[in-house]
């Protein structure tokens, strides 16, 4: 089931989009999204008789994360290996501000302190529910679903504070979308599922999920050994090789097996 916010010129609302889609998780033209009852993280699936064409409403973010965004890094070898750095013994946590998160086509915002803004196309893990020291056996149980995320990172600022904080944190640093997907099973990314970044068009991170250092519910369990992890909560799992930077004007498309693609463009920041 793909889980979205949308609307119609109105407040955001829920709603499930319908509709074949292909082997990337794209769409058919003519899906159509049912309107939901509420938040469905809050009170459960709840369909309404409203339907709307899929190329009428603006999609949103499909969540806005009441407390946090947990981001891990260097989850993959190669990246680890470009940014120079070693495998973690332990998944490398950071936290990102719910105000980076934006959703399909809004502007990523380029801010005046960087002059080097890097994309990071990433899988990320909605959690479903109220949860703490989640045995890995047990991750399943308190995954609402996943969607694609966009962990931007103003690559000067990560080196120059030699933390995360300021680097990952400006507003818009976080896109997520299309839609969550709740049908997937954390197995699917350990045999993998491809992961690819287009800058413009042109491919510039092409990786699977199988490649990740640490699963999954390997991530869930590490990071509600630390943390208390609320409905909505978001899990970054780290990007493939192949980071690089965006200029004002350009386009950023992620797209992920079985779940979609997130496009934005990148703005200058006012």
């Amino acid at each position: 089931m793909r889980i979205c916010r949308f609307s119609t010129g109105e407040e955001p609302r829920f709603g499930v989009v319908t509709g074949e889609v292909d082997e990337l998780g794209q769409p058919a033209e003519d899906s159509v999204v049912v309107a939901l009852a509420g938040d469905p993280l809050y009170v459960g699936i709840k369909v309404l008789e409203e339907q709307y064409a899929l190329s009428d409403v603006r999609l949103l973010a499909p969540i806005i994360p009441r407390s946090k965004v947990v981001g891990i890094g260097r989850n993959y070898a190669a990246h680890a290996a470009e940014m120079g750095g070693e495998v973690p013994a332990e998944p490398l946590m950071f936290l990102k501000p719910n105000t980076t998160v934006v959703g399909p086509g809004d502007p990523i915002q380029y801010p005046p302190q960087t002059s080097d803004l890097h994309y990071e196309g990433e899988l990320a893990v909605v959690i479903g529910r109220i949860c703490r020291d989640v045995p890995v056996e047990q991750a399943t149980d308190v995954i609402f679903g996943y969607t694609i995320a966009n962990d931007v990172t103003a690559r000067d600022l990560q080196k120059s504070d030699g933390q995360f904080t300021r680097a990952k944190g400006f507003d818009s640093f976080c896109p997520l979308g299309p839609w969550i997907e709740t049908d997937l099973d954390p197995q699917d990314f350990v045999d993998g599922r491809a992961v690819q970044t287009f800058l413009n068009g042109d491919v510039v991170q092409d990786g699977t999920t199988a490649d990740m250092i640490f699963d999954v519910p390997a991530l869930v369990a590490h990071v509600s050994s630390v943390m208390t992890l609320l409905p909505g909560d978001v899990i970054l799992t780290g990007t493939p090789e192949g980071v690089g930077p965006m200029q004002v004007g350009d386009e950023v498309e992620i797209s992920i097996a079985g779940i979609g693609a997130l496009t934005n463009t990148v703005s200058k920041r006012n």
